[in-house]
């Protein structure tokens, strides 16, 4: 991995865990001290983060980093659903039976323990077994140009949901829940039940976008 590569992952890491703010401007010297990768590979980062859409130049303010609003919304929600709905057709016919067990499995010990309430530890956990799921869908096509254009996506989705702190035990259910009936569907090896089960969740989840 080039310096260039480790820059941006770690630029991408402290978007999600809240360093840097939505909206925020910041300096190449700031990136620097915030990343900790010599200015070189800060410079050449800059270029793939205004190209994936992650930061803006602003003249006499310096980059601003991507703002959360409805047109943004809509285009992630958009290419997310064209993407995840040609996945989700090979993927059904390419996963395991062990495979989409153990997803069942894995999803409904979360949902247990939802029941009871919902920690941020737990929340954490559900969370990123929804990316990893839905990256693993992804991933079936075998194509590293739309792996790569979908986790770039995914980035702008999980910064929109980040902007909501609330703890919403009901919502981890919910999630879990669609996901479930998702894995129903696949279990068919029919890839237009999977394709609807995979449209009413990314329609559930536009909607949960939209309220934040």
């Amino acid at each position: 991995m080039t310096l260039r590569d480790q820059a941006y992952d770690t630029f991408t890491e402290q978007l999600l865990n809240r360093e840097i703010s939505l909206g925020q401007f910041v300096s190449q010297r700031e990136l620097v001290k915030l990343t900790g990768m010599p200015l070189g590979a800060i410079r050449e980062m800059i270029p793939r983060l205004e190209a994936d859409g992650l930061i803006r130049p602003v003249p006499n303010r310096g980059l601003q980093i991507m703002q959360a609003d409805l047109g943004i919304i809509r285009n992630a929600s958009q290419l997310r659903s064209v993407l995840e709905r040609e996945a989700v057709r090979t993927f059904v016919t390419v996963a395991s039976d062990a495979e989409l067990a153990e997803l069942r499995e894995r999803h409904l010990a979360i949902r247990a323990e939802a029941a009871g309430g919902v920690t941020p530890e737990l929340l954490a956990r559900a969370q990123q077994m929804d990316w990893n799921m839905h990256d693993r869908m992804i991933d079936a096509l075998g194509n590293d140009l739309i792996s790569s254009i979908y986790r770039t996506n995914s980035i702008k989705i999980r910064l929109i949901r980040n902007e909501d702190t609330r703890m919403l035990p009901e919502l981890v259910v919910s999630v879990m829940d669609e996901h479930l009936a998702l894995i129903d569907a696949l279990e068919t090896r029919d890839p237009d039940k999977a394709e609807a089960a995979l449209n009413a969740h990314l329609d559930s989840a536009i909607q949960r976008v939209v309220r934040i």
